[in-house]
């Protein structure tokens, strides 16, 4: 299949985007819970979903599930009118094999990819620009790069970035690269149209205040009311009120990654009955009975005023 060039750049995704876990019920995708979450998000005005992102355990999903996962998410939205863009998470190691898998996802009804960094090879930086030129040339749709090297054992970096960034359809960066100086650097120079999107959840304040263009949290499954209000208060350039909103959540954020992703918000959302099981696919575990009571009085705390 031969896939068209574009001479414009494609529409870069902004502002608050939530990486959906994905919910399981007795070790298989639960549809319901999926469209009680599709709905209840849906609703809030986030400007987009990532699907099957790290913090919905794409490592554990099969391509049967991952596209189970998509198309009932698109047709719960459509079945709502919700018009939310979807991602879908792509990781791996083999430029070939994701080149095909790409290519054989082109009629998904997805907006684009969020697509990780080759973990473990640990390529050189032109090795990178190389991967993602292949992969760019082998879809039609919009590609996010994640740049997160504690977790890939690369980084690319912003020169490289900036190289691809001349691509049409590489619209932008979820930008965890754990170097300030490094994203800082880069918001400044990233040309009209690439977007930079913070998904550190704990800087995501400092990453918005220096200029990022939005922001991927996981923490945003819970309140996230606050994180659209810290949202719309930078877009407005009102920093008093986004300092505000974002000192109403920062206890909030570490209490959620206390244990490893997404252990803690597939809890939180189990006990608040957006999803009807909290449970996880191995190697990940539950949260320890200590995160649990912590998680019950948070819940507690937070619960609007009957």
């Amino acid at each position: 299949m031969e896939i068209p060039s574009s001479s414009a750049r494609e529409a870069s995704p902004r502002g608050l985007w939530l990486p959906l876990i994905t919910p399981f019920r007795d070790g298989e995708l639960d549809e319901t819970s999926l469209r009680r979450l599709i709905r209840h998000y849906g609703a809030l005005g986030l400007d987009g979903l990532v699907l099957a992102g790290t913090t919905g355990e794409s490592l554990t999903l099969d391509e049967n599930e991952t596209q189970q996962l998509v198309e009932v998410s698109a047709d719960e939205l459509a079945r709502q009118g919700y018009r939310l863009p979807l991602y879908l998470g792509l990781s791996g190691s083999d430029t070939r094999k994701l080149a095909k898998w790409l290519h054989r996802l082109v009629d998904w009804p997805i907006a684009g990819h969020l697509i990780a960094c080759p973990y473990y090879s640990r390529p050189g930086q032109a090795g990178l620009i190389a991967h993602f030129d292949a992969l760019a040339d082998s879809t039609r749709h919009s590609i996010l790069i994640y740049n997160i090297p504690y977790r890939t054992g690369v980084t690319l970096g912003n020169d490289a970035m900036l190289r691809l960034a001349e691509r049409p359809n590489i619209v932008g960066v979820k930008d965890c690269c754990a170097d300030p100086a490094q994203s800082a650097e880069l918001i400044r120079r990233r040309p009209p149209g690439f977007s930079v999107l913070t998904g550190e959840d704990a800087f995501c304040h400092a990453a918005l205040s220096a200029g990022a263009d939005g922001a991927i949290l996981a923490s945003a499954h819970v309140e996230t009311a606050g994180f659209i209000a810290i949202r719309d208060a930078f877009a407005r350039g009102d920093g008093p009120t986004a300092d505000s909103a974002w000192r109403r959540l920062a206890d909030l954020v570490p209490l959620l990654f206390a244990e490893p992703n997404p252990a803690a918000i597939k809890y939180w959302l189990w006990r608040t009955g957006l999803i009807d099981s909290g449970e996880l696919r191995l190697p990940m575990t539950p949260v320890s009975a200590a995160l649990a009571a912590r998680l019950d009085s948070a819940i507690e705390r937070l619960k609007p005023a009957a």
